[in-house]
């Protein structure tokens, strides 16, 4: 099949793309001019720019199509650069679907994130459930997923972590650090992406994606120090303090965490995977084993 994907030059869609092309299908990947060269490495992809915040810009580019994946999502804001989540996140999705309808294609594959819900307490989950329920309400083929945090080679967070640890030995925790997480390998995400595309049973289903542990963050940054070698040091830091920082700080690109971010740690972010691997008859990997992968390299 021909596929039409979004967000192939980042973490999760470089993976995806690899993954497509493995299972034989041809890719068309939208990026943005200057973006082309993260994926020159693919030559048999066939490349169009465009973004799919600018809708002009998708004219004709998904046609001779067969599905759609789209993975475009941000975790931070940049208002002052036209980066939101609203953007990106809904409007794009919208974008998309649209013209996904006008160019004939039906099978709609759309990447959101665990935690997303109408009545959430930060605009990243209530844009991403916003996008679904635009997915869900457009008459295609969907198929929703919705990961928790996403680990593999090049991922933002535990390599940030580990960097941490490396070079100045601790790391800063928000309040107690008993919230518990769910990560998953990005070979786990893409697998279900990929193997999704032609399965019937998987349209008009949501799926949430979680790892096969649930882990106090605590815990995450003791099993990284253990793969390291490195004793964890943990700085716990109270949240009402990490919160006044970020309200000053949190613009700034450096600044490691946002206000946003801060509420979406404390909350949690565990789900029910089973369905997910039983589905679509995946091994999941544990965490310790699938970091040892790429941080002792």
């Amino acid at each position: 099949m021909k596929i039409f994907l979004t967000g192939s030059t980042g973490f999760v869609g470089k993976q995806i793309l690899q993954d497509l092309i493995g299972d034989k299908h041809q890719v068309r990947c939208i990026v943005r001019k200057g973006s082309e060269q993260k994926i020159a490495n693919y030559k048999e992809v066939d490349v169009v720019h465009g973004d799919i915040t600018d809708a002009g810009s998708l004219e004709g580019k998904l046609a001779g199509c067969d599905a759609v994946i789209n993975l475009v999502g941000i975790i931070r804001e940049f208002p002052f650069k036209g980066i939101t989540f609203e953007k990106l996140h809904y409007e794009g999705t919208a974008n998309l679907v649209i013209a996904a309808r006008a160019q004939g294609i039906r099978r709609f594959i759309q990447m959101s994130a665990l935690g997303a819900r109408p009545n959430g307490k930060t605009r990243y989950q209530q844009t991403k459930f916003r996008a679904e329920d635009y997915v869900r309400n457009s008459g295609l083929d969907y198929t929703i997923f919705r990961p928790s945090i996403i680990f593999g080679q090049g991922d933002k967070f535990v390599n940030l972590f580990a960097s941490m640890l490396k070079t100045q030995q601790f790391v800063p925790v928000v309040g107690n650090g008993r919230y518990q997480m769910q990560p998953v390998a990005v070979e786990n995400v893409s697998m279900g992406f990929v193997k999704s595309i032609e399965q019937k049973d998987a349209i008009g289903r949501t799926f949430d994606v979680g790892g096969p542990e649930k882990l106090e963050f605590n815990r995450i940054i003791d099993i990284i120090g253990d793969v390291l070698c490195v004793p964890p040091h943990k700085l716990h830091i109270p949240a009402f303090m990490m919160n006044l920082a970020a309200e000053m700080l949190d613009w700034l690109p450096a600044f490691p965490i946002t206000k946003e971010q801060i509420i979406m740690l404390r909350e949690g972010n565990t789900c029910d995977e089973k369905p997910f691997f039983a589905h679509f008859d995946i091994k999941p990997i544990c965490f310790k084993l699938g970091i040892t992968r790429y941080l002792t390299v």
